[in-house]
């Protein structure tokens, strides 16, 4: 449910979907079909049904994408291919889009997120507007020791004020045996910028530590830092890094929702 004392219509929030068809770990995964659906509709359509966007686009590099969004009606923004990871590209949109100002809020939601909620979106957003920070990422809650050993899912650690101080896809924090009580959390691919901050960031050099884990947050750590959690209760939502993970997708959401 909507919290009532956020008052949307004083936001102007602008959604980005950003996908690639030369993903590394699954090439083409954007245009896989979930339930006889692409990947990539199911994303948007789940988001779509955050009902505050000022404007919601998806955003790539990729004819076969763009003919998707044209054939389907969906606004998508083209962008460069040289890009190697999200956040970038969801800049190179926001900047292509007139009338963004800059404490306009920009939301990245990853095309490899099939099975958000819109209240994943409103969580995402809370930090920004009641601690008055700048950034923020999704921080979901890891209950499963395979979660926290999977080297595809990116885990967070935050200091005691929620700021993030890095990103790996190592099991971290350090535990001899996982249990819920280390507070293991991972990144739930929603990030939420002000658009001053998101330009920012994208002036940033890439960071040694952004390219070794392949993890984009690492730079805004490496540079001054500034991006907080928004805390994520743990619920059934997989990320799509692997057939495997699609194959997952599928069978929960043939199981537990209607399509």
């Amino acid at each position: 449910m909507y919290k009532k004392n956020i008052n949307f219509s004083k936001l102007n929030i602008y959604g980005f979907v950003p996908a690639r068809m030369a993903a590394t770990r699954f090439p083409g995964k954007p245009l896989k079909k979930i339930l006889g659906k692409p990947m990539i509709q199911h994303v948007y359509e789940k988001a779509k049904k955050f009902k505050h966007w000022k404007n919601l686009f998806l955003t790539t590099c990729d004819k076969e994408i763009n003919d998707f969004a044209k054939k389907n009606s969906i606004p998508n923004i083209m962008t460069s291919k040289k890009h190697k990871r999200c956040l970038d590209r969801v800049y190179e949109a926001a900047n292509k889009t007139k009338g963004i100002k800059n404490n306009d809020l920009i939301v990245c939601v990853q095309g490899d997120e099939p099975m958000l909620k819109p209240n994943m979106i409103i969580n995402a957003i809370k930090p920004i507007l009641k601690k008055k920070v700048n950034c923020t990422v999704l921080a979901m809650d890891i209950i499963h020791k395979d979660q926290f050993l999977n080297k595809d899912i990116v885990k967070i650690i935050h200091d005691e004020n929620d700021e993030v101080l890095y990103t790996s896809r190592a099991p971290i924090p350090y535990a001899k045996e996982f249990n819920r009580k280390i507070g293991a959390k991972r990144i739930y691919g929603i990030f939420v910028f002000k658009w001053f901050f998101l330009k920012k960031f994208y002036r940033t050099p890439e960071s040694n530590l952004e390219i070794i884990e392949s993890c984009d947050s690492n730079r805004i750590c490496d540079h001054g830092r500034g991006q907080f959690i928004a805390r994520q209760k743990y619920v059934a939502s997989f990320s799509v890094d692997t057939p495997a993970d699609l194959k997952k997708v599928e069978n929960f959401l043939k199981k537990n929702e209607k399509n």
